[in-house]
């Protein structure tokens, strides 16, 4: 896309300060609104010159938030946890961990997740295998 595209499909210069760079948490909601209203406009349509401003954004967005907003690390079991309730699971509605009795033990700190249950636990959340690999220490 050329730049004079890019900036035609810019109302106005002040709406480039999102597009630049994110500097403060201002910023950081203006780009938010601004990605939401072009998602909202345009939705999943990359022919739309316009689509690429909703790929920038969403990166700078994610830079941002990396920067700024990142998760403190968590034990494994306070994840695991966290996901239960999330989805409204008992300790016996996770065979691929294993027993209700594996599972308890697992939340109450007294064994840790294997490399197994990482992996069948991240493949049924549909979340990365490092969110389960934390400082399991932190109780």
């Amino acid at each position: 896309m050329k730049s004079r595209t890019i900036i035609r499909t810019i109302k106005h210069p002040k709406h480039l300060g999102p597009f630049v760079a994110i500097r403060n948490d201002r910023e950081y909601d203006t780009a938010v609104a601004e990605l939401d209203r072009l998602v909202d406009e345009i939705g999943d349509h990359p022919e739309n010159p316009r689509y690429r401003l909703i790929e920038t954004l969403s990166v700078l967005i994610e830079a941002f938030d990396a920067d700024h907003h990142a998760l403190p690390a968590a034990a494994g079991a306070d994840v695991l946890r966290y996901l239960m309730e999330e989805h409204g699971l008992s300790q016996g509605d996770l065979p691929e961990v294993g027993s209700q009795g594996v599972v308890s033990e697992i939340l109450r700190g007294r064994r840790d997740l294997n490399v197994r249950q990482i992996r069948a636990l991240a493949e049924r959340f549909g979340v990365s295998a490092a969110a389960f690999i934390g400082d399991e220490h932190t109780q």
